[in-house]
């Protein structure tokens, strides 16, 4: 059986309602699932879990959300070299260059992705929270 850790910031409950989807998914395929806050996570658990879900909403100038988020994330960055991760989270405006940024800093730092993101305009619909399912499926895998 896997480990699957799915790490979120929310500031509205958008990206919360998401991780709680991939974390969903990923027990569907019969994973061990821990679904954590941002402030509950460290580069020095990274090593507990197969996969690592992050999820992170656009912020400001689409960025990633620079209190809590980036800082644990940036912490994480040295352990990403060959791990199985996958992104995803909520905007709000812009086009999803926030993702798209991320995107590449993961995988320079030789991430290996278990599916494509996931980014859901504001509230989650169905579709977006299926898409949530199937990443948490991908990285249980």
């Amino acid at each position: 059986m896997s480990k699957v850790a799915v790490v979120y910031w929310s500031g509205t409950g958008n990206t919360e309602q998401m991780a709680m989807a991939v974390g969903d998914g990923a027990r569907e395929k019969g994973a061990e699932v821990t679904v954590m806050k941002a402030s509950e996570f460290g580069a020095d658990r990274m090593d507990d879990f197969d996969a690592i879900g992050f999820g992170c909403p656009a912020m400001g100038d689409e960025v990633l959300e620079e209190a809590e988020f980036e800082p644990m994330f940036s912490e994480c960055e040295t352990k990403l070299k060959g791990k199985k991760i996958a992104l995803f989270g909520s905007y709000g405006w812009g086009d999803g260059e926030w993702m798209e940024n991320w995107e590449e800093q993961c995988a320079a730092d030789g991430a290996c992705f278990a599916a494509d993101c996931v980014m859901c305009n504001n509230d989650p619909d169905e579709e977006g929270l299926e898409s949530c399912r199937d990443l948490g499926a991908a990285l249980a895998v």
